[in-house]
């Protein structure tokens, strides 16, 4: 048992954790699979990495650059900080159940690929750093409500089941809209945006219209240049965060700013903001065009008719003006919602804006598909209702006391609505 916990820690630590090398490993056995030449071989797999580097520089930005965001506009509106009743915070939970999480992780992916052999659902997943956080909340809330003391291997088995499961079929009900988007059935969608994505193409195609997309809105010819996604994806990002920044003054923003004038600061984050987005669209392009034909020999060879589930950035490039649709419409959906629970002292909210920008901002691609730009607009409303109500729910009911610092950053759709009805079965059975 212990050698199965040493390599799974080890399987996580130096694999799942490290995305770029998974993808990289998957394009290489897929490559040696077709029995391209050496060349070919070596060059597939560096391309591949090499693009999923440029996207996780790309995500490092947009990281960076939101961390004063969230705070900036509580500034603005008012509301003081949570301060979560943590027991066991993230850092000392990993330390406790860190083996357990790696073997769920491992054995879920291994049922993950055992299905997508036996099963019509052919998706295995490959968004590494998303399947390390559903377990680790997994066994969170299996501690909430078991205690400290929760059966290990009981934890494990329900835990890789519940994985497999949930790795393989989150693809699946999901992928009629990607085909929509991307014109194409050889990729899909790995990533716990999925609720967020789906509601909002379901609600998209109720109404909304597809005909009237968020890559056809009309500019006059003095803002011809708008017209070029980069430049109103850099210039909207700048102009949120430089309001922002004016907004909250120079004196609150001292603290993210430094010595450097606090209005240039707000807008120099607000560049960077936009040039991350810029950044991760250019390594998406370079990624797709290496992982696909690279996949293809694990298609044809190992799992007959796998597809690759990838992390969100992939669909960007798709409907770039949707992702910025998508993320202001949840923005400002979590701000009123804030303040409704700030003033009536319900829960003070904690904007996660890595998450929020990620989830809305693919959302609103798949809300676009289906409905245009009141369907972008809609899958960001989705996003922005789930993630607010669903941190309060989760910090006060479901991971009180395990958990819950890393509720307010990390917290996303999927495990808001399907993590809250598997607390809700869990607690039948335990407190």
């Amino acid at each position: 048992m212990d050698f199965l916990v040493d390599l799974s820690m080890w399987l996580a630590d130096n694999i799942f954790d490290e995305p770029a090398f998974l993808v990289g490993l998957i394009a290489l056995i897929g490559l040696l699979v077709q029995k391209k030449k050496a060349s070919q071989v070596v060059s597939g797999t560096l391309k591949t990495i090499v693009g999923f580097l440029i996207i996780q520089v790309g995500a490092g930005v947009i990281a960076e650059a939101l961390e004063a965001f969230g705070p900036m506009w509580q500034e603005v509106f008012g509301m003081p900080e949570a301060d979560p009743p943590v027991v066991i915070g993230t850092d000392q939970f990993i330390n406790t159940y860190g083996g357990t999480i790696a073997l769920m992780m491992t054995f879920g992916f291994l049922i993950n690929v055992l299905l997508a052999r036996i099963t019509p659902f052919k998706y295995i997943y490959l968004t590494g750093h998303m399947m390390f956080w559903v377990c680790f909340v997994y066994m969170g809330m299996l501690v909430e409500v078991f205690g400290e003391d929760v059966s290990r291997t009981a934890a494990l088995i329900s835990g890789m089941i519940l994985m497999g499961i949930y790795w393989t079929l989150q693809p699946a009900y999901l992928q009629k809209y990607v085909r929509k988007i991307t014109g194409r059935d050889d990729i899909a969608m790995g990533h716990t945006f999925s609720f967020g994505a789906w509601a909002g193409a379901k609600l998209g195609a109720r109404y909304g219209n597809p005909e009237h997309s968020t890559e056809d809105i009309k500019v006059p010819p003095s803002l011809e240049f708008l017209k070029d996604s980069n430049v109103i994806i850099v210039a909207v990002m700048a102009v949120l965060y430089l309001l922002g920044a004016i907004f909250a003054g120079g004196e609150f923003m001292e603290q993210f700013a430094g010595d450097r004038n606090f209005i240039v600061y707000g807008l120099l984050q607000g560049i960077m903001l936009g040039t991350g987005i810029v950044v991760v669209l250019q390594g998406v392009r370079l990624f797709i065009g290496e992982i696909v034909p690279a996949f293809r020999g694990i298609s044809t060879k190992i799992v007959p008719k796998a597809k690759p589930a990838l992390d969100v950035p992939v669909i960007f490039p798709y409907a770039q003006a949707a992702t910025i649709i998508g993320f202001a419409a949840a923005f400002v959906v979590s701000i009123v919602l804030m303040i409704i629970m700030g003033v009536t002292g319900i829960y003070v909210f904690v904007p996660p804006m890595i998450a929020l920008f990620f989830h809305a901002a693919g959302a609103g691609v798949f809300g676009n598909a289906t409905g245009g730009i009141k369907g972008a607009i809609i899958a960001g409303v989705v996003v922005g209702v789930v993630i607010t109500l669903g941190q309060a729910l989760f910090v006060l009911w479901a991971t009180p006391t395990t958990v819950s610092d890393f509720i307010l950053w990390g917290g996303d759709t999927d495990m808001f609505i399907f993590g809250g009805i598997l607390r809700l079965i869990l607690g039948i059975f335990g407190g």
